[in-house]
Order: C-alpha cells, then structure tokens, then sequence
C-alpha cells in the first residue's frame, strides 16, 4: 500500500467536531489519498486532543501563556510574545516531518500573524480557515450570535459559513467555498449553532479537497 498523497496539520482549540469531520473523511472518497499527521491544539484541555489521540494522530500542545510569561504585561511585551509564539509555531510546523501540504485552521481561536504566515508561504504550504459567516460580515469571534442577535434585531435573513485562505487580515482572505444559511424568525441561538456547526463539518471537508486540488 502506497502512502498517502497529501498531509495535512489541523489547528484546533475547542471541541473538536471540525477535526472530527476531517478525520472520518481523510482516505474516503471525500477526501482520497489524504491523511492527518499532525494536530496542534493552543488549550491543554481541548477535546480535540483526545480525538486526534484516538485516531493515532500526533498531538502538540502549543500554548501562548508560556511566551507571555517571559514578557512585560505592556503593549511591546505582549507583542513580543506574539511574535515568538507564532514564528516558534511556523518552526514547529517546518520541522515536523512530513510537512503538510495545507494547514487547516478548525476552530483555532488565535490570530495568525506574519511571523506564521511569511515562512509558511515562502515553503509553499497553504493556510485556510473555517469560519462561519459570508464572505465580508461578521469576521472575528462570536460571529454565529452577532448574525443571530442581526436577525432578530435588524431582519436580517440569512448568514453562512465560508472556508478562506487565510491572510493577516482577520477572516478576510480569498473565499474557497461557501454556505448561506437561512435565519428563522423564532429560532434560538443554540438551534442557529447547531444547524451551523452541520454545515460546518460538510464544508470543511469539501474546501480541504478543493484546496488540495487547486
């Protein structure tokens, strides 16, 4: 048996249900000749973790606080640990063998700066992210409940979920494939969540293959 065409490292900081997603289609007909050999989680108790372990995927616990730490709690220290953390992040990512082809971000709560970005393009590795919102609304955290309190506040009728590339600026690279999804006038935000959080795992697996194919 050959080995898998494509890597791909997944960045995770939550639940999970998005990796999930991936690594039920990795090596089907959704996703051929694909596999997960990394996940890489910012929270220690991501359950994430536990499903990479269980799918015999290598883990990385790779977390800011410790870059923190080792700075002033000022403006120029917290950005000195930015910078640390995210070039360390890229160094970490450069050096795993096999490097990935794509970095899939899957509910990754952290702002990737140039000090990722920059040498992960330079070694020809894309970045997309899963995010979920149209293309230009809602970009940043809470994104499900702002559409949500928009419509119930200002009629707003529809909302979505979208895979982009991934650029410095906050969720507004290049789209890759979208969803609308349709707001309902009585519907609660847990109900609006979970009907997204479906499309999501349809989505982020059809933007990895449209992504690996392009």
């Amino acid at each position: 048996m050959t080995d898998p065409k494509f890597n791909l490292t997944v960045l995770i900081s939550g639940n999970g249900s998005n990796l999930q997603a991936l690594i039920d289609a990795c090596g089907t007909s959704a996703l051929p000749s694909t596999r997960i050999t990394h996940v890489i989680s910012n929270r220690i108790k991501a359950y994430g973790l536990t499903r990479a372990k269980n799918a015999s995927i290598p883990t990385t616990y790779h977390n800011l606080v410790a870059y923190k730490s080792k700075h002033p709690s000022n403006p120029e220290g917290i950005a000195a640990a930015r910078t640390e953390y995210d070039a360390d992040l890229a160094k970490l990512i450069l050096d795993s063998n096999p490097r990935p082809d794509v970095i899939v971000c899957a509910g990754w709560m952290h702002i990737l700066t140039p000090d990722f970005l920059n040498p992960i393009a330079e070694a020809g590795i894309k970045v997309i992210n899963l995010h979920p919102a149209l293309p230009g609304e809602f970009a940043g955290a809470g994104a499900i409940e702002r559409a949500w309190e928009a419509g119930r506040k200002e009629g707003l009728k529809r909302t979505g979920v979208m895979i982009h590339e991934v650029i410095a600026e906050v969720d507004a690279g290049d789209a890759i494939v979208t969803a609308e999804v349709p707001l309902k006038e009585a519907e609660t935000l847990d109900d609006l969540e979970e009907r997204i959080h479906k499309i999501e795992h349809e989505l982020i697996v059809e933007g990895t293959r449209k992504t690996l194919e392009s």
